[in-house]
């Protein structure tokens, strides 16, 4: 039991090291680069002023909340994402919580990231790029099994021939490998 839990955790630092690296994928929702590339660390693009300013809860729609805050997270910027995504109104928007359990995630709080992957997957459970990133994330705790119910979900949801499916795919063969 005790190789068993060693084998486990090995198999999960070497996951976390394959995963430690922000990948740019599918679920942009318009971008908003500008907040990467214009603004300096603690500020947001706002599209009405034209301007980066500091966020603060109620200035931006929800829309320019996921947009910044899922740039930042592509960005590598995961806890300043996360600061900008707990200011939106809809704290049951899916793809807040998508972000929001990205930025946790690859900030190394796993766990917390699982939370919202769920949250979203139980109001939209159709969401497969939540699936694809809750499958990664069970790869990073070395739950293979876990990986491998998401990438079923996603196949029964989009077939083989999508993006999730096919990014999830390739990690949990890279993760077999190792």
């Amino acid at each position: 039991m005790h190789k068993r839990v060693l084998i486990q955790a090995a198999a999960a630092l070497v996951a976390m090291q394959f995963f430690a690296v922000p990948v740019f994928s599918a679920g942009s929702g318009g971008g908003n680069d500008q907040t990467v590339t214009q603004c300096k660390k603690g500020e947001v693009w706002d599209k009405k002023k034209q301007k980066c300013v500091p966020p603060k809860e109620g200035m931006l729609d929800d829309d320019s909340i996921y947009d910044a805050g899922h740039a930042l997270a592509m960005a590598g910027r995961y806890d300043e994402a996360i600061s900008v995504l707990v200011l939106a109104a809809n704290k049951q928007d899916p793809r807040i919580l998508n972000y929001l359990g990205y930025s946790h995630r690859h900030s190394g709080r796993v766990t917390v990231g699982l939370g919202y992957y769920e949250e979203a997957l139980r109001i939209d459970p159709n969401y497969t790029l939540v699936r694809e990133y809750l499958g990664e994330a069970h790869l990073q705790i070395g739950d293979l099994a876990g990986a491998q119910q998401q990438l079923t979900e996603i196949e029964k949801r989009t077939g083989k021939g999508s993006r999730e499916y096919g990014m999830l795919a390739e990690q949990i063969e890279h993760f077999m490998r190792s």
